[in-house]
């Protein structure tokens, strides 16, 4: 199973729908999109050391049990989830916003909406894939947990690659945007 349809497995949809104002369908279209986005940019932040030692320390802040037996979403902190996006894309991320609503017939507004609400819940993922679940102590340089985030992030993203059209927005958008990653 793909990281993008273990996260949708584990997401209400009628409930997030009902969150932002939008028809369940045209969420479920608008979340598949943004979470390969979500997942790309993580990635570019964990190919950096700088970016992968301050990704650690995100984990270590963000509880595994979130997206543990489905999401409610009365504990995602949409507050929290703002932070996320913007340390995730920088300064690029009206475009990327720009960028993944111009795939798969969703509108930006509406990305605009999920992504303080995607971002928690893939950190919760990425801290059970990476921890087991558990709380990492931060790693000051990365060193071995560097390295599996690398591996769990670039298994997730690389398997999108091949998943259809989202898979392009790593690629395309998140490439020319992000580079090397952020810090």
């Amino acid at each position: 199973m793909s990281a993008v349809e273990e996260i949708m497995d584990a997401i209400p949809v009628e409930q997030l729908a009902q969150r932002v104002g939008a028809d369940p369908d045209e969420v479920e279209r608008a979340t598949r999109t943004a979470l390969p986005a979500l997942l790309g940019g993580l990635q570019a932040n964990a190919a950096d050391p700088a970016g992968a030692s301050s990704l650690a320390e995100a984990l270590g802040q963000h509880d595994g049990a979130l997206i543990e037996g489905g999401v409610d979403l009365d504990d995602v902190d949409e507050a929290d989830g703002h932070k996320i996006a913007h340390h995730i894309f920088g300064d690029n991320e009206e475009q990327v916003v720009g960028r993944i609503g111009g795939v798969g017939a969703v509108s930006s507004d509406l990305v605009a909406k999920l992504l303080p609400l995607l971002a928690p819940i893939v950190l919760s993922w990425l801290t059970r894939q990476v921890l087991g679940g558990g709380r990492p102590e931060p790693a000051g340089g990365g060193g071995g947990l560097q390295d599996v985030l690398g591996q769990v992030l670039g298994g997730a993203v690389g398997g999108q690659r091949s998943g259809g059209s989202s898979g392009n927005i790593i690629t395309d958008v998140l490439g020319g945007l992000l580079g090397g990653g952020r810090r």
